[in-house]
């Protein structure tokens, strides 16, 4: 009679709803240049996002972010947990070598398996037996571990997930898709995480919208049409919280609010492939580069060196530290031997890295022309924006915010390194992240996470 007991007694257990494993959800949103300093800056409306720091946990002084601080290195930080120097995405695409002329220039049009040298994390929980999506993230292209990819590349339609395209299509929230603008392009991308939502939540969802910092690239950060920029960004985000709300999973799933870089206000550029031109490094005929030995690949804030000549190598470094050293609008000019303490890669270790770096001092940034031969020009336009400085200007701090299921409210945070997000949403999936340099923000966890 006690095995037959026992036997009821399990069964029961077995079918009993409280035995059953919570599926956990997590969503990434990422705004592109929201700085960390917008979250308590009286000017910018984020009712949503700052309801959700309110519930949850905010980083007071922001995200630490990877360098250099431009898009797709940061989002595959995000996604990974390491930082360049193992990742290995430096650019907002890939680097290509001209061997005509020696020149280099960067390829947006280039695939995951080509860009990141390390599972992201899309990949891992794949593994695990996890679905997810991603709508406009950065080297996802030609992803095989995402269910549902609308990729953040040229010619984005025509690289999505067959399935996705065909319900966006015949629902009409493609319709104006590649002759809108930045605006109708976040809204598209909200629209299109909606519908995952709503349909087939994912076990991870990652979002990435744009706007902001086009906004904030031509008229600066802290400008009327940036905190606009924002407040419509911040709206957007209302919405994927109502399509949570609406597909029941509200109080299993988290939200990570967070942004990839800063912003800087910029008031003079600066030209040294023109001065390199003027030097003889590079040959210019009616308007293009024909050859070049020493070329500089612009990333707002820093630029990075090229010496693609090696019999000259040597030589060219010492010009290029004779003409910029020192020189207005330069901080510093940077050796492989100091690349590693920004956790960059090396010649050594990369074969798409510069030889060297031109680190811009605050309002100003490295531009790419060849022409004319001055070295600073004073931004005609008045003030704009830009990023891509090193990581340890404060202005480069991006925004962080957890909230949601599995995370403590009103834990008092001063700053986190962006590694850190990929580890803990890794274990809020229950799927370990080993292969992470980031930690795990233990501390905003709840009980049992």
């Amino acid at each position: 009679m006690s095995r037959i007991l026992a036997i009821g007694f399990a069964l029961l257990v077995g079918f009993c709803p409280m035995a059953e494993a919570v599926e956990q959800h997590v969503v990434v949103i990422t705004i592109d240049g929201l700085p960390a300093s917008y979250l308590n800056d009286i000017h910018a409306s984020l009712p949503v996002i700052r309801g959700l720091a309110k519930s949850g946990v905010a980083a007071v002084d922001g995200m630490h972010v990877s360098n250099p601080s431009v898009t797709w290195p940061n989002h595959t930080t995000l996604m990974t947990g390491v930082h360049p120097e193992k990742h290995g995405v430096i650019f907002n695409g890939g680097l290509e070598r001209i061997p005509a002329t020696n020149m280099v220039r960067v390829n947006p049009k280039k695939t995951q398996a080509e860009l990141v040298r390390v599972p992201l994390l899309f990949d891992i929980i794949k593994e695990a037996g996890l679905s997810s999506a991603a709508i406009n993230w950065p080297c996802t292209r030609e992803s095989k571990s995402i269910d549902d990819n609308f990729p953040d590349v040229p010619e984005n339609v025509r690289n999505s997930s067959p399935r996705l395209v065909k319900e966006l299509t015949e629902s009409g929230v493609l319709r104006h898709f590649e002759d809108g603008g930045s605006i109708v392009r976040d809204e598209v991308w909200t629209d299109a995480a909606c519908h995952v939502i709503r349909h087939r939540m994912p076990r991870l969802l990652a979002l990435h919208l744009l706007n902001l910092d086009s906004t904030h690239h031509r008229y600066g950060p802290n400008s009327a049409p940036g905190y606009t920029a924002a407040a419509l960004c911040d709206a957007m985000v209302g919405r994927v919280v109502k399509a949570i709300d609406e597909a029941g999973v509200r109080d299993r799933t988290t939200i990570f609010l967070v942004a990839d870089h800063g912003f800087a206000a910029i008031h003079k550029s600066l030209n040294p492939n023109a001065i390199l031109r003027r030097e003889g490094l590079i040959q210019v005929e009616n308007g293009k580069v024909t050859s070049a030995r020493a070329f500089v690949v612009p990333e707002g804030g820093t630029g990075l060196v090229y010496l693609t000549n090696p019999e000259t190598a040597t030589q060219d470094a010492q010009t290029v530290r004779r003409l910029f050293e020192g020189a207005e609008g330069i901080v510093s000019v940077l050796g492989p031997d100091e690349f590693a303490r920004y956790h960059m890669p090396t010649p050594a270790t990369h074969k798409d890295m510069a030889n060297l770096i031109l680190v811009a001092k605050d309002g100003y940034t490295v531009g790419g022309a060849t022409a004319g031969d001055e070295f600073v020009v004073v931004n005609k336009s008045g003030t704009t924006g830009s990023h891509g400085f090193l990581s340890t200007e404060p202005k480069m701090n991006a925004i962080f915010v957890a909230s949601g299921s599995g995370i403590k409210s009103g834990v008092a945070l001063k700053a986190i390194d962006n590694s850190d997000v990929a580890p803990t949403a890794a274990r809020l999936l229950g799927v370990p992240l080993k292969q992470a340099t980031g930690r795990i923000l233990t501390e905003i966890l709840a009980e049992g996470n």
